[in-house]
């Protein structure tokens, strides 16, 4: 069956589904409010033949707005109750996860499914999420991951048939350096290939597997007061933050994070001095 197109209101919908659930039902009601003072807003009668075509004009926008007083509030009314629908499908995915003690929990999942499931994940760790959905011009993100004023890149790949390999982690990394991300995750409920790891090692990319993600989940949601905790397991992904800024080796003044723009180290992340360019100071991330 051939998938329906969108139209205009299916975007502002999806648009309104990303915000949380009050804010979208105050669009509603914000929306209502200015287009029905508008709809109600009485048309001055033409005193002249030069003024009639302002008449037209403002009684066809009275039009559009008496109209628009139904259709805009219920299309945002609806993508709050999309949020809401959105956001308890996330949690019990998690719970869902978290509780079950089967190897095999992530198969059988979709890959929509699998996106939201890590996309929580991330969020329950204390990142704020934007999901993307995937393909299209940035590179085939799915999440973009906030913290601490950085911005990470997570691609998820549900793939059960066979392993992710380094054309993924690579096209990661290109993507990472373009956007100006701080760090990179692969997600997979599979595995990674061998050259996938050794390319991610020195970079401040994370490859997490099947197996990684479950033990994640779960000892993340074993947690007293999981729900206000960030999840603490190995298999969490870890990223270089400014709070954890090494000293300069050349002047000892504080060091921040930056990425690499242009040259052999193109897209990697590194310390420089934060008296740059009155100090050229680096240190690589690992802090070699």
């Amino acid at each position: 069956m051939a998938r329906r197109r969108k139209t205009g209101a299916d975007d502002l919908m999806d648009l309104v589904a990303l915000l949380p659930w009050w804010a979208g039902l105050g669009l509603a009601v914000l929306s209502y409010l200015v287009l029905h003072a508008l709809a109600t807003a009485p048309v001055p009668l033409a005193q002249s033949a030069q003024d009639m075509g302002q008449v037209a004009v403002r009684g066809l926008w009275r039009g559009l707005a008496y109209a628009g007083q139904f259709i805009l509030p219920f299309l945002c009314a609806m993508g709050a109750l999309a949020s809401v629908l959105r956001r308890r499908r996330r949690r019990t995915l998690l719970n869902t996860v978290s509780q079950s003690k089967a190897a095999d929990a992530l198969e059988g999942m979709t890959w929509q499914a699998f996106e939201l499931l890590v996309g929580e994940a991330f969020r329950q760790q204390g990142y704020t999420v934007q999901e993307r959905g995937g393909g299209g011009a940035d590179g085939g993100i799915d999440l973009v991951l906030g913290k601490a004023g950085e911005k990470v890149f997570v691609q998820c790949k549900q793939w059960k048939a066979f392993k992710v390999g380094v054309t993924v982690v690579r096209e990661l990394y290109g993507v990472m350096a373009a956007g100006g991300a701080a760090g990179g995750v692969v997600v997979t409920s599979g595995r990674f290939t061998q050259e996938a790891t050794a390319f991610a090692e020195g970079r401040n990319i994370r490859l997490v597997d099947g197996p990684a993600l479950l033990q994640w989940i779960r000892q993340g949601r074993a947690a007293p007061g999981h729900s206000d905790r960030p999840l603490k397991s190995e298999a969490a992904p870890a990223f270089a933050s400014v709070h954890d800024a090494p000293a300069c080796p050349v002047c000892a003044q504080s060091m921040v994070r930056r990425v690499a723009k242009r040259g052999a180290s193109a897209g990697r992340a590194f310390w420089g001095c934060e008296a740059y360019p009155g100090c050229k100071g680096t240190r690589s991330i690992d802090g070699a």
